[in-house]
């Protein structure tokens, strides 16, 4: 039988190889293990929650900074009459489109302000969803969120958050390994995620291109739209950026006498999505992107109507 201190010695040994290993696996930029997913939404939120809040630069300003090489997603489904404490469903590891993933949730607007946004209050189910970012020096970062029946979520990263509806985005990703997020039919009638930056400036960075989109005729027809390039673009932008604004509280009161015309302005950008930003020309107030609220003046309200299409899709007259 072999003296205790020698063992104790061996033990040592095989402790400090260890070590070393997992040194190495770091200094090397191995991938991590994903750390695994929590057995329940430690919530009653329908989103909104995460475990922990990441120590990452940048963490303020995107929801997911920097490139993560692993996404891990993580999946409670539930109903929303009684939401709080779903069960782990399954969990689902991309397979190599964890770098688009983390771009597109990037450019979500974010704000570390908990802005109230109006919902429809449909029951429903709804699947909550924490997915864990691994970067290549061993940290991590997770970002909750949900699909609902309302499509009415909060996305955060426990630092910051972003009322962006992403959530038919993650299922897809949860049900097929990869991200390909929605893509609307019409960018006149489908639903944006807005762009980041969004909550400090009505039209942030340096648009290309601006598509004004007017009113459909019926429910089911097609919005008149019509779309001008850069000068156009960045001409309108900074007068939108020039009015002040206040936070949004998603509605407006209609101005009697006024003409009640509905506009949206989507601005396009060499990478990224675009910002979206609504005019109602007789509502106060009439501007609104989502984070950001703003009165209409003249010079807003006569360039839109000269940018704005005729109802048939044409034109302005002198355009």
């Amino acid at each position: 039988m072999k003296p205790l201190y020698v063992i104790g010695a061996a033990l040592a040994v095989i402790a400090i190889c260890a070590a070393a290993v997992l040194i190495s696996r770091s200094v090397s930029g191995s991938p991590p293990v994903p750390a695994a997913c929590p057995q329940r939404w430690d919530s009653d939120t329908i989103g909104g929650w995460v475990p922990a809040a990441a120590d990452l630069d940048g963490a303020e300003e995107s929801l997911v900074p920097g490139e993560p090489i692993e996404a891990m997603i993580c999946a409670y489904p539930g109903s929303n009459t009684d939401p709080g404490g779903e069960r782990l469903a399954g969990s689902r590891t991309l397979t190599g489109e964890t770098k688009a993933m983390a771009r597109d949730l990037g450019y979500l607007p974010v704000s570390t302000a908990d802005h109230g946004f109006a919902c429809t209050a449909m029951g429903g189910p709804m699947t909550n969803y924490l997915i864990r970012f691994a970067y290549p020096d061993g940290k991590a970062l997770w970002v909750g969120s949900a699909e609902e029946v309302n499509s009415c979520a909060r996305t955060t990263n426990g630092t910051t958050g972003s009322r962006s509806y992403v959530g038919p985005n993650i299922t897809a990703a949860y049900r097929t390994g990869t991200w390909k997020p929605v893509q609307p039919d019409d960018p006149c009638k489908g639903r944006t995620t807005g762009r980041r930056g969004q909550d400090e400036r009505m039209v942030p960075d340096k648009p290309i291109s601006v598509l004004v989109c007017g009113e459909a005729a019926s429910y089911d027809g097609r919005p008149p739209r019509l779309e001008h390039g850069g000068q156009v673009a960045t001409t309108l932008a900074a007068t939108l950026n020039s009015l002040d604004s206040v936070p949004s509280e998603s509605g407006c009161h209609p101005i009697a006498g006024m003409d009640q015309g509905h506009f949206r302005l989507l601005f396009g950008y060499e990478d990224g999505p675009p910002a979206d930003v609504q005019i109602s020309m007789g509502c106060k107030p009439g501007i609104d992107n989502g984070l950001l609220q703003a009165d209409i003046d003249d010079p807003v309200r006569d360039q839109v109507t000269r940018l704005a299409p005729l109802k048939d899709g044409g034109a302005v007259p002198g355009e």
